[in-house]
């Protein structure tokens, strides 16, 4: 076992001369669009939603706990370069955004979620929706990564130079020390960002050079389009647009193909979101 909560995984001589040639992670952007058939899913929330109407479970909330399964079905997904060297996570980690109102001015905060292997659809649905609230308690910075970023931005420029030079010095060598890490989407599996809640299209998001993360994944808007079903007639369906942009240096496109399949099934067959995502979809590919 590595430090930190990671292990290096010896690449194979393609991934490993890859990483050398291109050592930025934008320099091996690979980007995917695509919709997934939301129509399943939309009657099984409705169904689950009017059996608890105290408690509304959001399409958002299975995108989450379907990365979150899909990641651990499709390990390679949770991979990295840093410093030249290709590691692998031992735990999965989601990131996103909450803007504490929906204004122009209002504050954004960063979230990170740790499932478990015996988490479901409903523990992550409500470690969501309790750090959630936590947050839009207050319109101010309430601590972890967001507090460290205001004093960063404190700091005179001349000062503030030198820190970052740092800080991206031991981040290339992988020995950040935990309070700049902790918190930071920037060393998570996968950082999503639900644009469907502003009423927004899935969008092209760039990876960063800083940090660990590997996957950023943009959740569109759900919406009606007709589509071609496998029988062949045409059908309206409720379809979400969704972007990925992905490190083609932790897999090939045929990994990445298959594990959006695999989330395309989840959207299907939504049931599978009340198993423990330790436990085997079943899906076949």
């Amino acid at each position: 076992m590595g430090k930190a909560g990671k292990h290096r995984v010896k690449a194979p001589g393609l991934q490993t001369v890859m990483g050398y040639l291109l050592p930025k992670r934008t320099d091996c952007e690979v980007y995917l669009n695509d919709q997934i058939d939301a129509t399943e899913l939309i009657k099984y929330l409705d169904r689950k939603n009017a059996e608890h109407p105290d408690y509304r479970t959001t399409i958002f909330h299975c995108a989450i706990a379907a990365m979150a399964r899909m990641v651990k079905e499709r390990p390679l997904l949770n991979r990295y370069f840093q410093g030249y060297v290709l590691y692998e996570r031992d735990e999965i980690s989601l990131s996103f955004v909450v803007k504490r109102r929906f204004a122009d001015n209002a504050e954004e905060s960063l979230m990170v979620l740790v499932p478990k292997d015996e988490d479901t659809l409903d523990t992550i649905s409500r470690k969501i929706v309790g750090d959630v609230k936590e947050t839009r308690k207050s319109e101010h910075s309430t601590g972890g990564i967001d507090e460290l970023l205001d004093k960063f931005a404190a700091l005179p420029r001349i000062i503030l130079v030198i820190v970052i030079r740092i800080i991206r010095w031991l981040d290339f060598w992988g020995i950040n020390p935990k309070v700049l890490t902790e918190g930071d989407p920037n060393y998570t599996t996968i950082l999503t960002s639900n644009l469907g809640s502003i009423k927004c299209p899935a969008v092209y998001h760039h990876l960063n050079n800083y940090g660990t993360n590997s996957i950023m994944i943009t959740i569109g808007t759900l919406h009606k389009e007709e589509m071609i079903m496998e029988d062949g007639h045409k059908e309206v369906r409720d379809v979400i647009d969704i972007g990925a942009t992905l490190d083609e240096r932790i897999a090939d496109g045929f990994y990445f193909a298959k594990s959006l399949r695999l989330m395309k099934h989840i959207f299907a067959n939504p049931e599978v979101l009340e198993k423990p995502i330790g436990e085997n979809s079943g899906f076949e590919y």
